[in-house]
């Protein structure tokens, strides 16, 4: 019978509580920096987009400028859904209209909050290879996640109503 040998596991794997710790690392490998420098670029690059749209006054539709197609649920059931509004909540995030913002999308305007955040910060710990501020807990995140899409879920319970 042949006899296992048991490999202690890759701290970029898993650590002993099968999570990744990042903060122990002393630098990053290649990578995770890759991904956090791409995320970061998309996170920002959403961002410019989203200052260079004039917002729609219907409070839906922004994407339209970007040559994407009318929602079709909102087509198909002539109600719009859940993420009706998020480009335009972006729109108008960007230009500091805060209450109009968050009037096109609540969960819209809580996720351009976080990608101004969360964009620069990933893109400079990983261009860095070393977090600039502390991440999260994964406690926090999941519950981040947890809340924006049930807030963006009652957000549209609400326009439905």
């Amino acid at each position: 019978m042949p006899v296992m040998t048991q490999y202690p596991p890759h701290p970029i794997l898993a650590d002993q509580a099968n999570q990744v710790d990042f903060a122990s690392l002393s630098r990053f490998r290649w990578f995770v920096r890759a991904i956090f420098v791409g995320v970061g670029i998309g996170l920002v690059s959403l961002l410019v987009i989203a200052a260079t749209l004039k917002p729609d006054p219907r409070g839906h539709g922004t994407h339209e400028q970007l040559g994407l197609p009318p929602c079709s649920f909102a087509k198909v059931l002539n109600a719009r859904c859940p993420s009706c509004g998020m480009t335009t909540a972006w729109s108008y995030m960007m230009r500091g209209q805060v209450f109009n913002s968050f009037k096109a999308n609540v969960g819209g305007a809580l996720l351009v909050i976080m990608a101004v955040y969360i964009g620069p910060w990933l893109l400079i710990s990983g261009w860095l290879g070393r977090w600039i501020v502390n991440p999260p807990s994964d406690k926090i995140v999941v519950l981040t996640a947890i809340t924006v899409g049930v807030v963006t879920l009652v957000d549209w319970i609400c326009r439905l109503a």
